[in-house]
């Protein structure tokens, strides 16, 4: 999943280069939430391994 922040943060920056700002402003927007996305499930699996205890 962090693979695909990473790609669409390439996109929004590599079209920002370009000039494509609504390309840029969707590539990020969805580089966001993928991101909140992966931390969510990275804090649950983290809160996982807490209760089950190895």
């Amino acid at each position: 999943m962090l693979s695909w922040v990473l790609l669409f943060l390439i996109i929004a920056i590599v079209a920002a280069v370009f000039g494509f700002t609504g390309i840029a402003a969707q590539a990020a927007g969805i580089a966001k939430i993928l991101f909140v996305i992966f931390l969510v499930l990275f804090v649950l699996s983290l809160i996982a391994h807490l209760f089950k205890g190895e």
